[in-house]
């Protein structure tokens, strides 16, 4: 499995040749100029939630691979009257993919669409193939996660760490010890002010309470 960051909250997943995008927000930000979206593979692309800094390049690109959107219903069914295809979910639920299972869990947060148009409720996905990942989208630290912790087996955690619409540090520390991981990709940080965040000081605070911080280059890839 391999996992490449491309920047905020926006995620290339391989899984045996298959090609799944979380959260595409890459023409948006311009830490991520350098980035070509017209080369970005997609099989599949997951949407945690309707808001803009998360679905801004869901079109393009889902208009030039074809893939297939995966999200809770309001937001698929948003995207297929569009015309594109999708796979509608809902909390607690899961289904089999080819690339493997997903389920849909819980996050705490808002979600709405650029016009205001209702999102349905934000979500998280456990992703579970010959490795286990859960990626939590925005959300605030939550006793919920200890039922993660508790039904799976996690390689890695992607976990929000940028403070003020999300968990910062401390939080996702907590997040990380309920869900029983020791490895954390860090994201949603440092996009504009309001998240930017002290790198060197996070990662040792993760360091004191024996957890595992990486914080990828845009652009730059972590293989399972």
């Amino acid at each position: 499995m391999k996992v490449t960051f491309y920047g905020h909250a926006c995620l290339g997943i391989e899984i045996k040749g298959i090609n799944i995008l979380v959260d595409p927000f890459i023409t948006g930000n311009e830490k991520a100029s350098h980035i070509d979206i017209d080369a970005i593979k997609a099989d599949y692309i997951l949407l945690t939630h309707a808001h803009q800094d998360h679905t801004l390049d869901v079109e393009s690109i889902a208009s030039r691979t074809g893939a297939t959107i995966v999200s809770n219903y309001e937001i698929v069914v948003h995207y297929q009257n569009l015309g594109f295809k999708g796979h509608p979910m809902n909390h607690g639920g899961s289904w089999q993919f080819d690339f493997g299972k997903v389920k849909y869990v819980n996050a705490i947060h808002t979600s709405s669409f650029p016009d205001g148009k209702y999102g349905g409720q934000p979500g998280g996905f456990v992703i579970q193939s010959d490795k286990t990942i859960y990626i939590a989208g925005d959300t605030a630290l939550t006793y919920d996660m200890r039922l993660i912790g508790k039904g799976f087996d996690l390689d890695l955690a992607v976990l929000p760490i940028g403070d003020n619409f999300t968990m910062g540090v401390d939080d996702a520390i907590q997040a990380a010890r309920y869900v029983d991981c020791d490895l954390v990709l860090g994201y949603h940080y440092d996009t504009f002010g309001y998240i930017e965040i002290d790198k060197p000081r996070a990662k040792a605070k993760f360091d004191s309470k024996l957890k595992r911080l990486v914080l990828l280059d845009i652009g730059q890839s972590m293989d399972l």
